[in-house]
């Protein structure tokens, strides 16, 4: 144990020790500054604000700022955005990121997904406009006519025309409720006077 101890004290120890801790700094430095060089250490390029901006657009400025992009699933249709424009982006607009970064995007769909009308014939108009904007269409306007069943839909229209149930109209369409008004039309009235 003792020539262990006197090994450590020696002056061979100490001049291996000194070399191999040498050896070391100066590895760290040269892969320290290789490691600068090869992630661009301190270089940053801004990310621009491309909300709003339409696709073919987009792809021209990301290329001029030096970075990627990936296009994610169109988001629900909003009508605050042109069609096929830039909803979201990810990272934000203002961020710091390293050249050659992906940038990830969500588009603007060309307008509202189409729905199924579901079948409110025969369903009371109150009951008709909660399933109406369940699947996301709304009650523009109710009209009454004659017929027995008091606020029973009879027919459905959308722009004026007939529309039935399983038919499909883009979200958020306005529908219109032809609803009875629990008189007896006139025609069964004629019919029943003339037996």
């Amino acid at each position: 144990m003792r020539s262990f101890i006197n090994f450590l004290r020696s002056k061979i120890f100490l001049i291996q020790l000194g070399l191999a801790l040498l050896v070391t700094i100066i590895l760290v430095f040269l892969v320290l500054q290789w490691l600068k060089k090869s992630t661009n250490h301190g270089e940053f390029v801004e990310v621009p604000d491309f909300s709003k901006m339409s696709v073919m657009d987009m792809r021209s400025a990301v290329e001029n700022a030096g970075l990627r992009y990936a296009i994610l699933d169109s988001a629900n249709y909003d009508p605050n955005y042109p069609r096929f424009s830039i909803i979201e982006q990810n990272p934000a607009a203002g961020n710091k990121v390293k050249q050659n970064r992906k940038i990830y995007f969500t588009v603007n769909p060309s307008g509202y997904k189409k729905v199924t009308i579901p079948k409110i014939i025969q369903v009371t108009q109150r009951n008709a406009a909660s399933m109406l904007r369940a699947v996301g269409l709304d009650v523009q306007r109710i009209t009454y006519v004659d017929e027995l069943g008091k606020d029973m839909v009879y027919y459905i229209k959308h722009k004026g025309k007939n529309v039935s149930p399983g038919d499909k109209l883009p979200k958020t369409s306005k529908i219109e409720l032809i609803c009875g008004n629990g008189k007896i039309p006139g025609r069964a009235q004629v019919k029943a006077d003339s037996q």
